[in-house]
């Protein structure tokens, strides 16, 4: 088996808005920085459609699949079958506390049983050589001390996990809505970080609350690896530094107009898939967050995804509602001011960033 890779810095998934898309203008954004798939459950592989759950674009690797399931069987057959598409790693959702997932018993309810994970991981990495990965809370309900989430990470380590991704909340199953199980319980980095010390030979990656590449170089001192969710959906651009910072790249910071310049091949390919042209066109609303001209730039991209199909004119456009120091000098460091859920057309759906 292979042995997993070490990505100091990843997005994490987001249901319905980490989607292909999203994912082909952040690989325009950083190389090296490893990207998620939403969650796919191994039904929607298994008994739907499994091309249009799976197709990638070509440029997207590193990439990780996040499956949601609790049985063996099915989420090795859904890694057969991905294992076609060219996926980096599979991850195991152990983290999503919303009322649907937890119906199809999996999610965050799966951490009261620790064993019965054990048995998906194996199950996992029985069926592919790629990394075999899991993201999970720091705890769940009354089972939320350090104590329970070292035994459960004991317990799946043994299985095989090469990675334990964990959001520093812990996850109240009832009473909270996934908005709340965001922002309500409190953040115990600390914890993730003594996991960490304590367990030197896993590695292990914080999420939760980071929305800025300086916060993520201060975690790092502690872990192996840093997931921003929310953030890097809604201010994508803070990431155009990611490459230089974490990974050694010598390549030039991408500027804003070279991100969406290059994102006119990615248009017309989408176009050719069948994907509507909102879809492509509302993970780069929030693009020029923070520069001089964003409002104009998002209000020009939303009104006006509804009056044309060609998304070559409507980008050429739309760049000309930013000052040209705005679209040529780097974007290394955008301003951290709080992020907020972008606007986006009508119809393409309109869910804040559920991280899963």
């Amino acid at each position: 088996m292979n042995q997993a890779p070490s990505p100091v810095l990843s997005v994490a998934p987001m249901m319905a808005w980490t989607d292909r898309p999203y994912r082909r203008m952040m690989r325009r954004i950083t190389r090296h920085t490893l990207l998620y798939t939403e969650m796919i459950t191994t039904g929607a592989i298994l008994h739907g459609d499994a091309d249009r759950h799976l197709s990638r674009g070509p440029e997207t690797s590193p990439l990780a699949l996040q499956l949601g399931g609790d049985d063996p069987d099915a989420l090795a057959q859904a890694i057969t079958v991905a294992d076609a598409y060219g996926y980096d790693e599979y991850n195991l959702n152990v983290g999503c506390p919303s009322d649907r997932v937890q119906k199809g018993r999996f999610g965050a309810c799966l951490m009261a049983e620790p064993e019965h994970v054990a048995e998906l991981v194996a199950a996992m990495r029985g069926a592919t050589n790629k990394p075999v990965t899991v993201k999970h809370r720091i705890g769940i309900d009354d089972q939320d001390t350090y104590e329970h989430m070292l035994r459960f990470v004991d317990i799946v380590a043994a299985a095989g996990a090469q990675r334990f991704t964990v959001h520093a909340r812990k996850a109240w199953l009832h009473g909270l809505s996934p908005k709340e199980n965001r922002t309500v319980p409190p953040l115990r980095h600390a914890e993730v970080a003594r996991l960490a010390r304590e367990r030197p030979h896993l590695t292990i990656e914080t999420n939760g609350g980071i929305t800025t590449l300086d916060e993520a170089q201060r975690h790092l001192a502690c872990v192996s690896s840093v997931m921003i969710g929310r953030a890097a959906y809604e201010a994508p651009m803070r990431f155009a530094e990611a490459d230089t910072r974490f990974f050694a790249s010598r390549e030039p910071i991408p500027t804003l107009r070279q991100v969406v310049s290059s994102m006119h091949e990615v248009v017309e390919d989408e176009l050719q898939r069948g994907t509507r042209l909102a879809t492509v066109i509302k993970p780069m609303i929030p693009l020029a967050r923070g520069v001089p001209g964003a409002r104009a730039w998002r209000r020009f991209l939303t009104e006006g995804v509804h009056g044309t199909q060609d998304g070559h004119q409507l980008l050429r456009r739309a760049i000309e509602t930013l000052p040209a120091d705005a679209l040529d000098v780097p974007q290394a460091v955008l301003q951290p001011t709080s992020v907020a859920t972008p606007s986006v057309p009508a119809g393409v759906g309109s869910r804040e960033p559920v991280t899963t």
